[in-house]
């Protein structure tokens, strides 16, 4: 969808539908040819948030959308809004849409009603007849110039829907192959990739035992952006990207085992949010690393009880081979760490006991360092992606003490699930300040009203906005 800018009045622009939004207690701004008042005195349009009410005037087609109070309306709500005013646009045939810009609200606002408007008109059509009713270009029109807001909000919105495109790919065409390849096509920054020899060769005893019971070759992706200019610390971006989790031995169950091609999420965020760094040219440094590879049962898989030795020499026993995003993961943070990353954050799909906790609005948010903590949390909140922070203790390092092992891959003692994941892979930053987000139940299916199915995307804002605060 094309997005631009304009200081000229609505009517002067080729949209054929304008949006004009109404605060409660609040009139009209600019009321064009008097119709707009008419329908919200008449109660046919109201204010409330998402209440939307269609007219004409002066030969243009009108959509009057409820904004709620002013002092609730934040840039979420704008994301939420615009959201509700795609489904109705579509509805009408809308091919160009035009926002009169509220008055009195800010570049975020701005970029909110952007990027609810683009993420709530994706379709995933691949694999389909193409889409014939899309909005095909939206415009921005306000008192004074929005450009800049708009189109930095474009961009980031654009590398959420390319994250979402990786989500939603299914597992035979998305292989870690093809994900390393995705990698290559990214502009303005540096890329590498090890295959499953390097990985071995490489010491990555914990990721490699993941591999090794699918035919499709894993790959190690690491990305690397120097920003401009650049001056604050190298932040390390670490992603898990199971491409397909079948649980390996210890195998899912077969009701909801087609989820499992969304394993994947975290790696896609991380990979789609270095895309958008790199193309707003944000003056910062990010190693992003990406660990790719399908959990197959096969004659060569792990089995439970087998020992692994990870690449910092810890090592792991394998009581059940579904925890396996964190045997990738331990190995993807010491890389990290070696690459000479200051500030490390995961994302994953990790555990099931994160979306029982947590459901789908928050993601889980466990730290090391309280600091970091803040940033990540602050992050997501202007990124309208929200986490939730959970605790780490020494205690729950009692509960992946191994037998037989340094550590053991998953307790037997279920409580705590999603927070004992995270303190295993606290064994392996060091004293890096460290923070891990656990978004199994925010990554797909999250019911957001400009994301409601299918992959989301969940985390390249947080990662972008957690870039600009570096």
């Amino acid at each position: 969808m094309r997005v631009t800018a304009t200081t000229d009045a609505p009517p002067a622009t080729d949209a054929d539908t304008i949006v004009v939004g109404v605060f409660e207690d609040e009139g009209i701004a600019h009321d064009h040819g008097g119709a707009l008042q008419a329908l919200v005195d008449s109660g046919e349009a109201k204010r409330g948030l998402r209440k939307l009410a269609v007219t004409h005037a002066e030969g243009r087609r009108y959509l009057v959308a409820g904004l709620g109070g002013r002092g609730d309306f934040d840039p979420e709500r704008a994301r939420v809004v615009a959201a509700a005013v795609v489904g109705r646009a579509k509805e009408l045939g809308t091919k160009t849409l035009c926002w009169e810009v509220p008055h009195h609200v800010s570049d975020a606002h701005v970029a909110g009603l952007v990027e609810g408007t683009l993420l709530a008109a994706y379709t995933y059509r691949e694999f389909k007849e193409p889409e014939t009713d899309g909005i095909e270009a939206l415009v921005l029109s306000a008192h004074h110039d929005v450009g800049a807001a708009s189109t930095a909000a474009a961009t980031v919105a654009s590398f959420v829907n390319r994250a979402r495109d990786l989500q939603n790919k299914p597992a035979n065409v998305l292989t870690p192959t093809a994900l390393a390849e995705r990698a290559s096509e990214l502009e303005g920054v540096r890329v590498e990739v090890l295959d499953g020899d390097g990985i071995r060769a490489a010491g990555m005893g914990a990721f490699a035992a993941v591999a090794q019971g699918s035919y499709e070759d894993p790959r190690l992706i690491t990305i690397r952006y120097e920003g401009e200019g650049a001056t604050g610390p190298l932040l390390g971006y670490v992603g898990k990207a199971v491409t397909f989790d079948s649980g390996g031995i210890s195998i899912k169950p077969a009701a909801k085992m087609h989820e499992m091609k969304f394993d994947m999420s975290g790696g896609a965020a991380v990979l789609e949010a270095l895309g958008a760094i790199a193309a707003l040219k944000l003056p910062v440094r990010v190693a992003g690393v990406i660990g790719a590879t399908e959990n197959l049962p096969s004659g060569r898989s792990m089995k439970p009880g087998d020992i692994v030795r990870s690449k910092s020499g810890v090592s792991i026993e394998i009581n059940n081979t579904d925890a396996e995003g964190r045997l990738v993961l331990a190995d993807c943070l010491t890389h990290a760490i070696e690459l000479g990353a200051e500030r490390l954050i995961d994302l994953a799909t990790l555990t099931g006991a994160m979306v029982v906790a947590l459901g789908k609005t928050h993601a889980g948010l466990l730290a090391s360092n309280d600091d970091w903590a803040a940033a990540v949390e602050s992050a997501g909140a202007r990124a309208g992606e929200l986490n939730w922070r959970l605790p780490l203790h020494a205690e729950y390092d009692e509960q992946i003490k191994g037998r037989y092992a340094d550590i053991v891959n998953s307790p037997a003692d279920r409580g705590a699930g999603g927070i004992t994941a995270a303190q295993f892979l606290k064994r392996f930053t060091g004293d890096v300040p460290w923070a891990h987000l656990d978004i199994a139940g925010t990554a797909y299916d999250n019911k957001k009203p400009y994301t409601p199915n299918g992959g989301a995307g969940y985390g390249v804002r947080t990662l972008v906005e957690l870039a600009r605060g570096a």
